[in-house]
C-alpha cells in the first residue's frame, strides 16, 4: 500500500474519532469546568501515548503473516460494523450520528451532576467525563494507528496522519466551543468503513496465504467494488424503508427500556473489550473467522481470494439485514 493511501486512511478514521472525543470535552468544559475537563483530556492523551509507545515496537516483532492475519481480521470486523451502520444510516433505517444531539445530551447530563472535588481536581465529574471520552475514542485511534502502521511498516506516517487529524479537529473545537455538527461525520464514517473493510479483506487474505492478483494494485479494485456494493445496498434498504407502512409501529409499540444492572469493574472491563472487538453482532466476528479459516485451507489455490470476496459480499447484506430488523 502506498504511503499516501495509508496517510489518507488513518487521517480520515482518526478525524471521525476526534470529532466525537472533542464534542464530549467541549460539553464538559462549557457546562462544568474547563480546567478540569482539559486536565482529564490531557491525562487520557498521555495514557494513549504510553500505550502506543509500549505496544507499537512489541507488535512489530511478530511475524508478518501473523500481523496480517490478526490485523486483517480485526480491521474487517471493525469495518463491517461501521459499514453496516453507515448503510442503514444513509438509507434512513437508523438514526444518523448527530453531534448536536450528543452535545446536548452530554450537556444536560453534566448540568445535573453534583459538584465534587477529588485528588486536587476542582470538578471531578468534568474530569472523568473528559477522561473517559478521550480514552475510549482514543483507543480506537490507537487501534487504527497500530494496525495500519505495523502492517505496512510506516509508523511515523500513521502517527503524523493521526496527529494532524486530531490537531485540526481540536483546533476547530476550540474555535467553535460547541457541537461539531457542521462536520460531515456520517459521510466520513461511510468512507472510513469502506477503507477498513478493504484493507481488512486484503491483509486478512494475504496473512493466511492467499495471493491477490496484481498484489497491492488489487486494493485499487477492491475499494471501488466495496463502495459500489455498499451504495447498492443503501439503495435497496432505502426502497424497503419507503415501502414499509407504519402499521407495525402503531400496533407493536416499543417496550419500555429496562434500567441497566450495575456491574463489577471486572465485568465492565470485559464488556468494554467485547463491545470494542466484537461489537453489536457477534455473527460478524464469527463469519470473519470462518472466512479466514476457509481462505487458509484453500490458500494454495490461485483463486483462493475469491472466498474472501464472496464472504464479504455475504456478510455486509446479512449483517445489515439483521441490524435493520433489530
Amino acid at each position: 500500500m502506498s504511503v499516501y493511501a495509508l496517510f489518507i486512511a488513518v487521517f480520515l478514521a482518526c478525524a471521525v474519532e476526534a470529532v466525537e472525543a472533542t464534542t464530549i470535552v467541549v460539553a464538559a468544559g462549557a457546562t462544568r469546568n474547563w480546567r478540569s475537563a482539559l486536565t482529564g483530556a490531557a491525562i487520557a492523551f498521555v495514557v494513549l501515548c504510553v500505550i502506543v509507545a509500549v505496544l507499537g515496537p512489541s507488535i512489530m516483532l511478530l511475524p508478518i503473516w501473523v500481523l496480517r492475519t490478526v490485523v486483517g481480521g480485526l480491521l474487517l470486523i471493525f469495518g463491517l460494523q461501521w459499514i453496516t451502520k453507515a448503510i442503514l444510516r444513509a438509507a434512513g433505517m437508523k438514526s444518523r450520528h448527530d453531534e448536536a444531539a450528543i452535545y446536548q445530551a452530554k450537556t444536560t447530563e453534566a448540568e445535573s451532576a453534583k459538584a465534587e472535588r477529588k485528588f486536587g481536581v476542582s470538578d471531578w465529574y468534568a474530569f472523568t467525563l473528559s477522561f473517559k471520552g478521550v480514552l475510549l475514542e482514543g483507543l480506537e485511534v490507537v487501534f487504527i494507528v497500530l494496525t495500519f502502521a505495523t502492517n505496512d511498516g510506516h509508523m511515523l506516517v500513521a502517527l503524523l496522519a493521526a496527529g494532524l487529524a486530531i490537531l485540526i479537529i481540536v483546533a476547530i473545537g476550540v474555535i467553535v466551543r460547541g457541537p461539531l455538527s457542521a462536520m460531515p461525520e456520517n459521510t466520513l464514517k461511510f468512507i472510513v468503513a469502506i477503507l477498513l473493510t478493504t484493507f481488512g479483506l486484503f491483509w486478512g487474505a494475504e496473512g493466511v496465504g492467499a495471493t491477490w492478483p496484481g498484489s497491492d494494485a488489487a486494493l485499487l479494485v477492491i475499494a471501488p467494488c466495496v463502495a459500489a456494493f455498499a451504495l447498492l445496498l443503501t439503495w435497496v434498504f432505502t426502497v424497503v424503508r419507503r415501502r414499509r407502512t407504519n402499521v407495525a409501529a402503531a400496533t407493536h409499540p416499543a417496550a419500555p427500556a429496562t434500567p441497566a444492572k450495575k456491574r463489577s469493574w471486572i465485568a465492565s472491563f470485559g464488556a468494554f473489550w467485547y463491545d470494542f472487538i466484537i461489537g453489536d453482532d457477534w455473527q460478524i466476528a464469527a463469519g470473519v473467522v470462518v472466512m479466514l479459516c476457509a481462505l487458509a485451507a484453500a490458500s494454495t489455490w490461485p483463486l483462493a481470494w475469491v472466498i474472501g470476496v464472496v464472504g464479504v459480499a455475504f456478510l455486509i447484506p446479512y449483517s445489515s439485514y439483521r441490524a435493520a430488523r433489530s
